[in-house]
């Protein structure tokens, strides 16, 4: 699950990335407005984090963009404005949810998976596709109720797949998702095919029908 998180305040967008990343999300910051319209205009998210207050501009402006370009995109917002005014007008502008600093990076956490649920589970925790079960909360993926021992890029590829399902996904699309801004420091995409081969391989040996095709000049697709 891939994060955005727009806040200028660096000792704060540092402790949210850190806390993040240990619970297995891939952070991406943007520190400032013009940073922010070009990640969100240019990237696909599956949360934004996104601070009212920025240098250089509004961020209620950012999630105007993105509800203009049809971005899927949940929100939170967090912000040292605390007033109804503020909450009032994100909320009415399509922001899932609304969190005033200070706030536990726990709660934050929790209020991450929640809008995550809702957005791309359809508020279920657990995701079932005939042998396969996945656990988003707990992050665990059985195939017939016995344990896979998947990697974080494994897991993170499946569940991408899955929520997908049915729909074929460039290779552009899936490096782009496990690498994030960071795809222009590869030459191809050489990477992500070690990644789907031991994927692939550990659910086999696990008992799992092979649902992922490989579509010529394509991409890949998750047939459920």
């Amino acid at each position: 699950m891939k994060i955005l998180i727009i806040e200028d305040e660096l000792a704060l967008s540092k402790s949210i990335v850190s806390y993040l990343n240990s619970e297995n999300y891939l952070c991406e910051v943007a520190h400032n407005f013009n940073e922010a319209i070009e990640k969100a205009d240019s990237y696909d998210y599956d949360c934004v984090l996104l601070d009212i207050s920025l240098p250089d501009g509004n961020g209620l402006s950012v999630l105007k963009l993105l509800k203009e370009n049809n971005k899927t995109e949940g929100v939170i917002i967090i912000s040292a404005k605390n007033s109804i005014e503020d909450k009032i007008e994100g909320l009415k502008l399509g922001a899932d949810d609304y969190l005033p600093k200070p706030f536990h990076l726990s709660e934050l956490s929790a209020r991450i998976a929640a809008v995550i649920r809702r957005r791309r589970f359809n508020g279920d925790n657990i995701l079932i596709h005939n042998e396969i079960t996945i656990d988003t909360l707990a992050k665990i993926v059985t195939v017939n109720n016995a344990s896979v021992d998947l990697t974080r890029t494994e897991y993170d590829l499946l569940l991408y797949f899955s929520v997908n399902k049915n729909r074929v996904l460039s290779k552009a699309a899936i490096a782009e998702h496990l690498s994030g801004e960071e795809i222009y420091l590869y030459d191809n995409y050489d990477f992500i095919y070690a990644h789907i081969k031991n994927m692939k391989k550990k659910l086999t040996k696990s008992g799992c029908n092979d649902y992922l095709k490989s579509v010529y000049g394509m991409g890949y697709k998750f047939e459920i």
